[in-house]
């Protein structure tokens, strides 16, 4: 794990993208202009989702926990929305910019807001 670490560290300095090397990501996930992207330790990231610049999934801030969010197939992830704590964002999921996700989205809905409200 302390390449992994050193790699993660690497990556981060010279792209501006913090995924920690214990996140999830499958299949056909596009960062588009992806300075600014924070993933966290626990989080998952579904097949083919899009996420812009400045998007975090972040932790609750307990330890030893699932604390980052799980994200679905297919969805997007607005630029600079953040998404936080143990919560899940359904497949087909559209999260418009800036919106903070603190509850769980069910699927293909389009949430916007701080807090997030589905529309």
């Amino acid at each position: 794990t302390t390449l992994a670490h050193y790699l993660q560290s690497q990556v981060s300095q010279t792209f501006q993208i913090d995924i920690h090397p214990n996140a999830t990501i499958l299949d056909g996930v596009m960062l588009d202009h992806g300075t600014g992207i924070v993933i966290g330790e626990t989080a998952q990231v579904g097949h083919n989702c899009s996420i812009l610049h400045h998007v975090t999934l972040g932790g609750s801030g307990k330890k030893g926990v699932d604390r980052h969010p799980k994200v679905g197939n297919g969805v997007l992830l607005g630029a600079g929305c953040s998404a936080l704590g143990n919560i899940r964002i359904g497949d087909g999921c559209q999260v418009g910019a800036g919106t903070l996700v603190i509850e769980d989205l069910p699927d293909h809905s389009v949430a916007v807001g701080v807090p997030a409200r589905v529309i």
